[in-house]
């Protein structure tokens, strides 16, 4: 029950005599991994910096106005309330002392160090820009839900500015072009949700502007769409997207973006500028740095992603109580989807419970492939299982099916199946409100020197001087609205 040495004010004191799993991230790897545990003598502390678990396929959902954020993202305390082995701490995760066995977070100038006896890392990936990371300030990714938030203030606000400024009698095409960047699934998913959002849902909702003369442009560097699911399945996808009104443009490479634009280079060398305010970027994912500082403790190599290479039994060289699962792992070629998170996260929990009840060591990892899926409008989609193909309404279908079963939550589903009717069967969007903190905190909280760390005191920091006078002006205050009811006073001429 002691801290760890030589750190009392800085450790995190050990819940009990238990073996003490720390999980790192609160996405499918770290969720599924506590999950997990629930039933092992064992005390488990998840590390996350943030209080939800996404669920991230469906995030493009909340860009476009179809979800809530909160529909996606239910709190993780909530989720693993009922867990009583499991604990959940606020806090990013700076530093890990593989030889003290040490896990340091920070939030808010706080810092807390936690111990631990297996680590399971399921930090997960963010978004790649290639070396370009000034790109992100004009073009958002999509990997959390700041991220869909300030899409969806940037989308719905390109329209409203464009109503404005055609009342004004402007040219307003580069506020009614919209640009993804990535042919992947979710770029794919994206540009097919903004050309029904301009094209079928807005078409009545202004006058000054005529929404189905909006550009949607899918670029990508790649000669088709969707590589991963096959040429066959990639032509099908772009025929579907082109009728739906999105430009598709491949052999494309975006090298510059600006406020109001970006440009693409063709392989001949020509390069052409698109004119548009809002850009989504889509086109790569970057494992979590702390793959980079476990690499540089165990010499473990890193891909040009980023990600670790680790033992067919997901743990790392010269430390078999270190468990790395999900988009952060090199190991067989394994995408980065979340089955591969779930599967692997299962497999390091169940390593755990069954060392500490003296089984014999699991065989290798082994994944096993349920398929990939990725939606291009209503009733549109492509599926492929194994060496099914599947296309049209009965792959949108699927694609419905198997996303609903892993909504977290019976309120979540419900909620979802309700807005998707709303969306695909009739015309409307349920969750269209934005506003400017969405669009501009991001980049706000930037230009501060330590974010979000500088709107806050430092712990310890208490002026009981001031708090006593504000308390005797709310008190006073309080003191002469109550006056004012009971005298019957308001409304009186004074």
């Amino acid at each position: 029950m002691a801290a760890v040495d030589g750190m009392p004010d800085r450790a995190l004191v050990r819940r009990s005599d238990k073996h003490q799993v720390v999980v790192i991230g609160s996405g499918f790897g770290g969720l599924f991994g506590t999950k997990a545990l629930r039933r092992s003598d064992v005390d488990v502390t998840m590390i996350a910096k943030t209080t939800h678990h996404l669920f991230q396929p469906l995030l493009y959902q909340v860009a476009t106005g179809i979800l809530s954020e909160g529909e996606i993202a239910p709190p993780t305390r909530e989720v693993l309330a009922n867990q009583k082995n499991a604990q959940v701490l606020l806090g990013e995760v700076t530093d890990i002392d593989l030889e003290k066995r040490l896990v340091t977070s920070h939030v808010l100038g706080r810092e807390l160090v936690t111990p631990y006896d297996s680590l399971i890392v399921a930090a997960g990936a963010g978004q790649s820009y290639f070396g370009n990371d000034h790109f992100a300030e004009f073009a958002p990714g999509m990997k959390s839900i700041d991220d869909a938030l300030e899409l969806r203030g940037r989308i719905f606000g390109a329209f409203e500015m464009a109503e404005l400024g055609a009342s004004r009698g402007e040219n307003v095409d580069h506020l009614l072009t919209f640009v993804v960047v990535g042919a992947g699934p979710t770029g794919v998913e994206m540009a097919g949700q903004i050309a029904e959002l301009a094209h079928r849902t807005l078409t009545r909702d202004f006058r000054a502007i005529s929404t189905r003369h909006a550009r949607v442009i899918l670029v990508d560097a790649a000669p088709q769409v969707l590589p991963p699911f096959g040429a066959k399945l990639g032509k099908w996808t772009q025929e579907k997207l082109e009728k739906i009104g999105v430009e598709v443009m491949l052999g494309a490479l975006v090298s510059h973006v600006d406020e109001r634009g970006l440009v693409v280079k063709y392989k001949d060398g020509t390069q052409q500028r698109v004119d548009a305010v809002t850009k989504v970027w889509a086109a790569g994912v970057q494992a979590n740095p702390l793959g980079k500082l476990l690499s540089e403790q165990t010499g473990a190599p890193l891909d040009r992603a980023g990600r670790i290479s680790v033992n067919p039994d997901l743990t790392l060289p010269g430390h078999p109580e270190v468990f790395v699962v999900g988009d952060m792992i090199s190991l067989d070629n394994l995408p980065g989807v979340a089955q591969v998170a779930i599967q692997g996260a299962k497999y390091a929990a169940k390593e755990i419970d069954g060392r500490l009840k003296g089984h014999a060591p699991q065989k290798p990892f082994k994944y096993f492939d349920k398929g990939s899926m990725a939606i291009i409008s209503r009733f549109r989609a492509v599926a492929m299982v194994g060496k099914l193909r599947l296309t049209g309404v009965i792959a949108w279908l699927m694609w419905l099916v198997v996303h609903l079963f892993y909504i977290t939550g019976f309120k979540n589903r419900v909620t979802a199946v309700l807005h998707w009717f709303v969306s695909f069967i009739g015309t409307g969007r349920s969750e269209r409100t934005s506003t400017e903190q969405q669009i501009f905190a991001r980049v706000a909280l930037q230009r501060l020197e330590r974010g979000a760390t500088d709107l806050v005191s430092e712990p310890g920091e208490y002026d009981e001087a001031a708090q006593a006078r504000r308390r005797a002006e709310l008190e006073a205050q309080a003191a002469e609205e109550a006056r004012l009811s009971d005298e019957n006073a308001r409304g009186v001429k004074v």
